[in-house]
């Protein structure tokens, strides 16, 4: 099973786990776009053999979603965790009240079921 770590804060690690917040966002940057895109044609490769993209690489269209099976996100950096299925990435505006900037696309990412 292929999981997405991400660790959260208090107030966003509550609402998931409470079952208010169904989706998480994280901001369209260079770091978040190697961890959530698959490049399937002209991508670079880093010493360690991990995909990277230059910034100039944003509207490749031989990208795609990279498939997770499921999200384990984290209190913090601490051991307590939870994990959910992983319904899809997508990009848009999120809501406001569940973290995600004023008027600015990220990438969303839906949450199912708690596993």
């Amino acid at each position: 099973m292929k999981t997405l770590y991400l660790p959260l804060k208090k107030e966003w690690y509550e609402m998931i786990e409470s079952g208010r917040k169904t989706e998480e966002y994280r901001e369209i940057k260079p770091y978040w776009r190697n961890r959530i895109f698959a490049c399937t044609r002209f991508c670079l490769t880093d010493i360690d053999g991990n995909q990277v993209f230059s910034d100039d690489c944003t509207d490749c269209y031989f990208r795609e979603f990279k498939k997770y099976d499921a999200v384990r996100f984290s209190y913090g950096y601490t051991k307590r965790t939870m994990t959910f299925e992983c319904k899809g990435i997508t990009i848009g505006k999120g809501k406001p009240e569940w973290g995600a900037p004023e008027n600015e696309e990220v990438f969303i990412i839906k949450l199912g079921k708690r596993l």
